[in-house]
């Protein structure tokens, strides 16, 4: 009997043996076959735009991005009021994915006329899981032309009327719910008075927090390390929220800046962040994305 159970044990142990073996051996075909890929994360920002600054996310390829952004204030001690707001200025704008990293966008702005390109390039993307960088680090390069002087007193000269602005945008996403972006800033400007400086060095930092459904509440200030003299100027700052709808993006803002191209609302806001006349601005922006290369099914 005990022979019996000894063999039987046997048995068992063989079979066991030779199910382990055949279960590593397929595991092991299976890691060959679909190794462990890395994990990026997405939507950082859900936005190319935390609000009135670009953020690290980039259109993907084949996808344009149609932009109508806006504000509106008011002129203290104007002798009659406009209805809802004294002044306001708009700027439309395209952006398109050349790639999955690479952004080419322009636009259009009322208030002095200024028009401007730019580049972003995704150069470093966070990892979700396993080993990687816990950053998404952009590159972002803006040029700016300034048709209306804003009688400043600018030349006729068309350098003189261009600025440049390099950004590098380092954010990462924490959770679901809050993501945060530093963006250290460099902006040239070809002409300015002689007491002004032409190279200007800011940070900007931008946050967003999920509140629930498609609703976040975003915030953005950008400190100047070195300001104009010729003129007062302030950091400015943003607070705001964004309504995601599909492809179809609404954002508000209160703000104190009264431009949207990055070298003027970076170097050139006049106003500090008040509900004072004239020191509040209200900014509303309409996104909507165009698909242009989905795969037919």
């Amino acid at each position: 009997m005990k022979n019996n159970t000894f063999f039987l044990l046997f048995i068992l142990m063989l079979i066991g043996c030779s199910f382990s073996m055949n279960a590593q051996d397929l595991l092991d075909k299976l890691e060959k076959e679909y190794p462990n890929k890395k994990e990026y994360e997405i939507a950082t920002f859900k936005g190319t735009r935390i609000s009135l600054g670009h953020s690290v996310e980039n259109r993907r390829k084949g996808v344009l991005e149609v932009k109508a952004m806006n504000l509106f204030w008011n002129i203290p001690n104007r002798p009659s009021q406009s209805f809802v707001a004294d002044k306001w200025t708009a700027r439309i704008a395209l952006e398109y994915g050349l790639s999955n990293r690479l952004t080419f966008g322009v636009g259009g702005t009322t208030l002095e006329g200024v028009f401007d390109g730019f580049l972003k390039y995704n150069l470093v993307r966070q990892i979700k899981n396993g080993k990687g960088s816990p950053l998404s680090i952009t590159l972002f390069q803006n040029a700016s032309y300034r048709s209306n002087d804003g009688g400043i007193g600018l030349s006729d000269d068309f350098i003189d009327r261009t600025a440049f602005t390099s950004q590098v945008l380092i954010a990462r996403k924490f959770t679901s719910q809050f993501s945060l972006q530093l963006s250290p800033t460099y902006i040239h400007r070809s002409s300015s008075l002689d007491e002004d400086p032409n190279n200007h060095f800011a940070l900007g930092i931008g946050a967003r927090y999920k509140v629930g459904g498609h609703i976040s509440i975003v915030s953005e200030y950008y400190y100047l390390a070195n300001p104009l003299k010729s003129i007062d100027t302030y950091d400015a700052f943003v607070l705001g929220v964004n309504w995601e709808m599909s492809d179809l993006m609404l954002q508000f803002q209160m703000t104190n800046a009264r431009n949207m191209v990055e070298d003027a609302f970076i170097t050139q806001t006049p106003n500090n962040f008040n509900l004072s006349d004239g020191n509040f601005v209200f900014g509303f922006n309409a996104t909507y994305v165009l698909h242009f290369n989905q795969k037919k099914l």
